[in-house]
């Protein structure tokens, strides 16, 4: 029985992944991570090492998710079965994203935070998909549901985050790079940055897709997590 861990990324909750859930449920058994009660991308590794089932692991992570992800690999190789890592990035918090960061954690904090959603979702999809009320209505329910206070946590460990990549070629088991062509967030050359390091990974981009892949095309994404799950 293969065990899932999904991590969620910033502002998200399960629903991320809610369409992939029935491929990986014929598959094995799939937890979702909690990555609301920490603030740094460490204790979110620990959290979810302490909190998993036991035995190897198979990560999923977008965004944020994948900072964590590469920290359990990091931290507890022996623990990964596999590795997929959507939408995300090795690199450490650039400067200039860490500033971005802190003006939207002070919208939050003096109560602006259904703006501080409305300027995440600016950046968010792929631009042809900006006028999508549906996958709109299912980012904004998330980020609710997160809330403030965890949306401050989570900026926090983002902008604190460690450097990834002298660890990726040290990681020796089957890896996921996936990413949506139009993502503005984590763009594909971090993606190939990744997948050139990672000796066992295999980079998959998507057209016509942004940054929450699993919500944008799910079907690509659950193609591209059948071919992993091939991978020995």
């Amino acid at each position: 029985m293969e065990h899932f861990v999904l991590i969620p990324g910033l502002l998200c909750t399960k629903a991320l992944f809610a369409p992939q859930r029935p491929l990986l449920a014929r598959h094995g058994r799939a937890h979702v991570a909690d990555t609301t009660r920490d603030d740094t991308i460490d204790a979110m590794a620990q959290r979810l090492l302490a909190e998993a089932p036991e035995g190897p692991l198979s990560l999923v992570g977008l965004s944020m998710g994948g900072y964590v992800a590469l920290e359990v690999a990091r931290r507890a190789p022996g623990r990964v079965r596999r590795l997929a890592l959507l939408d995300t990035s090795a690199r450490p918090d650039a400067p200039e994203a860490s500033e971005t960061r802190r003006r939207l954690v002070a919208l939050a904090q003096t109560g602006r935070f259904e703006e501080v959603i409305d300027l995440l979702w600016q950046r968010l999809p792929a631009p042809d998909r900006l006028g999508d009320a549906g996958l709109r209505a299912i980012v904004t329910q998330m980020a609710w549901e997160v809330g403030t206070d965890t949306f401050v946590r989570q900026q926090r460990a983002i902008m604190g985050r460690t450097d990834q990549r002298p660890h990726l070629p040290g990681l020796e088991m089957p890896t996921l790079v996936l990413v949506g062509e139009s993502d503005a967030i984590t763009p594909p050359e971090v993606a190939e940055e990744m997948a050139e390091a990672i000796e066992w990974a295999t980079l998959t981009r998507i057209p016509a897709c942004g940054h929450l892949a699993t919500l944008e095309r799910p079907e690509r994404v659950e193609a591209a997590l059948e071919a992993w799950l091939s991978a020995t």
